[in-house]
């Protein structure tokens, strides 16, 4: 592959697939179920966030190749959970990427009504598709500025709510904790709310782990990634928890909704309504970046997979631009057809159940990296390299546990929140039934090689 990847691009890739228009939209339901304790959710889930990625700096720089993960696990755990692991993360993106181009095809029929989303949601597949068939270093430039304008909006947010919440602009006067503390308390649903919210928090923060995926196309990525991992990862706690405490400060959290983004709601709620068609072409903008960086980490995936003899042969070629073309093709064209599943009935249940499946699916990769971390670490320890590795993840091996045992514990709160459960039904098949693939092959062959 090409290392056409700048530390820049880098930073920036990951955070194009954090920042969707999930995190514009689906806020709401975060307002709904917490309230103002919502905060505290994404604090959480920010440290898990921070111990994943500081696992993955180690593993990245001491071998930077585009499988990450997916490689990390069959060397460090077994190549049945690396099987099982890498398919469920290709369907993570596969789930989530049409959710994106769905999202900014409403957006735009609402400009243009008379041409369909699901034309718009078709268009903006193939732009993204032409995006990542060019040199890496073109969609990692087309990345850096469709997040850069995601970046800037949250931080003009940041600005004009600060200014709200002090009474210096707006309608309200000074607001202090009236707001935030005035309709029922910072936990009006107990605090067991934050722990129900959190699956749903750490699908808003899938796509960090996309440094990994990218660390085979980075220039340097021994000083890259770890600088890359420390950024993004402040950065993103930094664009999750300030903007949120500032809209929970100016915007009551029962009028919090899905409906419609709760920062414009929040700005219109206090005379800034024509803020509203700026957020439309913001959350347009993340839609069309998260659907780009989704695709980019499903091909790498599936690319990995094809190298380690996991899935068909074929997709692990190389354009001459040294992009795996076979395999971002095939990843967009299910995306294109989970699409039309969606459009030939909207409230179809297995669209619902696909979107359902990232929460579990994406946790279960970032499990994987935790501990394919830790085994690594230990065997160095046993073998006397530990001084070897060039980053180590700090506070060896409490980070480690922490980032897994937190995770698992999110799983088991999905075992028995009745509204939440349905991804286990779909995502649990999607992990075993590779590795049963994968261990019957297997035996196959070593069967034909006994003869």
């Amino acid at each position: 592959m090409n290392r056409g990847l700048k530390n820049r691009h880098l930073q920036l890739i990951s955070l194009g697939g954090v920042i969707g228009s999930g995190y514009f939209l689906g806020t709401g339901y975060v307002l709904e179920q917490a309230g103002p304790a919502s905060v505290l959710a994404y604090l959480l889930g920010g440290s898990i966030v921070l111990a994943v990625m500081l696992c993955l700096a180690e593993l990245a720089v001491e071998k930077p190749v585009s499988g990450s993960f997916v490689t990390y696990a069959k060397e460090h755990i077994s190549p049945t959970w690396a099987c099982g692991v890498g398919w469920a993360y290709w369907m993570t993106w596969i789930a989530y990427v049409p959710s994106e181009m769905i999202a900014a095809g409403i957006i735009m029929n609402n400009f243009l009504p008379e041409v369909s989303q699901l034309w718009w949601a078709v268009f903006f597949g193939l732009l993204v598709t032409a995006i990542n068939l060019f040199r890496v270093d073109k969609f990692g430039e087309s990345e850096f500025w469709l997040a850069i304008i995601k970046i800037v909006a949250l931080l003009g947010f940041i600005v004009v709510a600060g200014l709200i919440a002090l009474g210096l602009i707006g309608d309200g006067g000074y607001l202090g904790t009236s707001v935030l503390l005035g309709y029922g308390g910072f936990a009006p649903n107990g605090y067991w709310a934050i722990v129900l919210t959190m699956v749903i928090i750490l699908v808003n923060f899938q796509g960090t782990e996309i440094i990994g995926l990218a660390a085979g196309e980075c220039a340097q990525p021994e000083k890259s990634i770890p600088i890359a991992v420390r950024n993004v990862t402040w950065r993103i706690i930094a664009l999750y928890i300030i903007p949120i405490s500032l809209l929970i400060t100016i915007l009551p959290w029962n009028e919090a909704s899905l409906e419609e983004s709760v920062f414009a709601a929040a700005l219109s709620a206090h005379g800034f309504s024509g803020l509203g068609s700026v957020f439309a072409f913001v959350i347009l903008t993340a839609a069309i970046s998260c659907s780009n960086s989704g695709l980019y980490g499903a091909a790498r995936a599936l690319y990995a997979l094809s190298r380690m003899d996991m899935a068909p042969k074929f997709l692990g070629g190389l354009s001459e631009n040294g992009m795996p073309s076979k395999s971002i093709l095939v990843s967009i064209c299910t995306c294109w057809l989970v699409i039309l599943l969606y459009a030939m009935d909207p409230d179809s249940a297995i669209y619902a159940y696909l979107l359902a499946v990232s929460g579990f699916t994406g946790a279960i990769a970032w499990i994987s990296i935790c501990w394919s971390q830790y085994r690594s670490r230990r065997k160095h320890i046993a073998e006397g390299t530990e001084g070897t590795l060039r980053y180590k993840t700090p506070l060896f091996p409490y980070i480690s546990l922490f980032g897994i045992w937190v995770q698992v514990f999110c799983l088991a709160v999905l075992a028995f929140t009745p509204d939440l459960r349905e991804s286990l039904y779909v995502g649990v098949p999607l992990l075993v039934l590779p590795m049963i693939w994968y261990r019957l092959r297997q035996k196959k062959r070593e069967m034909m090689e006994a003869r």
